[in-house]
């Protein structure tokens, strides 16, 4: 097996795994940010987006590299499924934001302001994690935050199923079912994401360490 060698453009690969993951920690926050204060919707959405686009452009900074790269510091597709990954938690984040400013949501929910709070804490983990992909010697150490990310999406998992039985038990018309219905499946999908990072990184630790 290859050493894990750290060449100039192996640790750019770093860098960009590394600014992804602070991205998604801007933007679980400023998810949770505009539930707890529902006011200018406006223009905390229009943050979400940017931060989102924001995503956007370091992923495609990542696979520009990984094209142009002869040397990577892990295997390839390993490299890919890990930018794409992150990429998809800022994507659903910013999915449900918009869904509630077209929809014109009246306020948040208390189901979904538990899980901006959990998408939150799992934002944290995948940051913490990300840290420890530029050492070999270190790798093991990101399988620890796997093991929270995966008890965060459970925790997640719950309280959707919670949040959708909830929305017939009564109190909500049909058209409102329909627009959170919608919402919540975005963010729990922001949090299966997260837990999709956690085993990309454990598959990369395991390959790597």
């Amino acid at each position: 097996m290859a050493k894990f060698s750290l060449l100039p453009q192996e640790t750019k690969f770093y860098d960009l795994f590394v600014q992804s993951s602070h991205n998604v920690v801007e933007i679980a926050n400023a998810l949770k940010d505009m539930l707890d204060n529902w006011e200018d919707v406006g223009t905390k959405v229009a943050r979400i987006t940017d931060l989102e686009h924001n995503g956007d452009t370091i992923t495609h900074q990542v696979m520009d590299l990984l094209y142009r790269s002869f040397i990577t510091p892990f295997d390839r597709e390993d490299i890919s499924l890990l930018a794409h990954t992150l990429d998809d938690i800022a994507d659903f984040i910013h999915a449900a934001a918009d869904a509630m400013y077209i929809y014109h949501i009246k306020g948040p929910t208390k189901r979904s302001q538990e899980l901006a709070n959990i998408l939150v804490k799992a934002a944290d983990e995948v940051e913490k994690a990300m840290v420890f992909l530029r050492s070999k010697s270190e790798l093991k150490k990101a399988m620890e935050y796997c093991v929270d990310l995966n008890r965060l999406e459970n925790e997640a998992d719950d309280i959707s199923r919670k949040a959708l039985g909830e929305l017939f038990e009564g109190g909500y018309d049909t058209t409102e079912i329909i627009k959170w219905r919608e919402i919540y499946e975005h963010m729990e999908s922001a949090t299966d994401r997260c837990e999709d990072v956690a085993n990309a990184l454990e598959g990369i630790a395991l390959k790597n360490a």
